[in-house]
């Protein structure tokens, strides 16, 4: 039997598989070309929904300040990543959108999250990975407030 003080605990496990997924979606953004995107910056790309986000709600999200994510933002906006726009329901507010061009770089990102996700599919079985994505699914009504 394996010493328990060297196993990992499950934060630590589940912590390595999300930095994996992280990582591959990273390295595909920059092998698709956009090698002027910090993992910094794609990491709050990542937080951006489908209609555009306030800053306020991406510095939450980032666990940052308000100021820090408005320079991430202007850095986006800068390289084309990003743009803001009017908030339909508060015409004082701006959206953080993403561009045509981070949804083409997203696209890479995706891809690479898939094969990855399919190469734990193909080491686990397919029932363990319905089962994970399940109890993640689960997981996640409790633990994200945006959800």
């Amino acid at each position: 039997m394996p010493d328990q003080s060297s196993t990992p605990k499950l934060g630590v496990l589940m912590y390595v598989a999300s930095r994996s997924l992280e990582a591959r979606a990273y390295d595909a953004v920059v092998a698709a070309g956009a090698t002027d995107l910090t993992p910094t910056q794609a990491r709050l790309i990542a937080q951006i929904d489908p209609d555009g986000t306030r800053v306020v709600t991406l510095a939450a999200r980032a666990r940052t300040t308000k100021q820090s994510a408005t320079s991430i933002v202007d850095q986006l906006e800068r390289a084309g990543y990003v743009e803001r726009v009017p908030d339909p329901a508060d015409g004082r507010a701006k959206l953080v959108r993403l561009t045509d061009h981070a949804r083409e770089v997203g696209v890479a990102a995706q891809v690479e999250v898939d094969r990855a996700l399919g190469e734990w599919e193909a080491h686990l079985g397919a029932d363990r990975m319905r089962d994970l994505e399940d109890t993640m699914r689960r997981l996640r009504e409790i633990t994200d407030p945006w959800a």
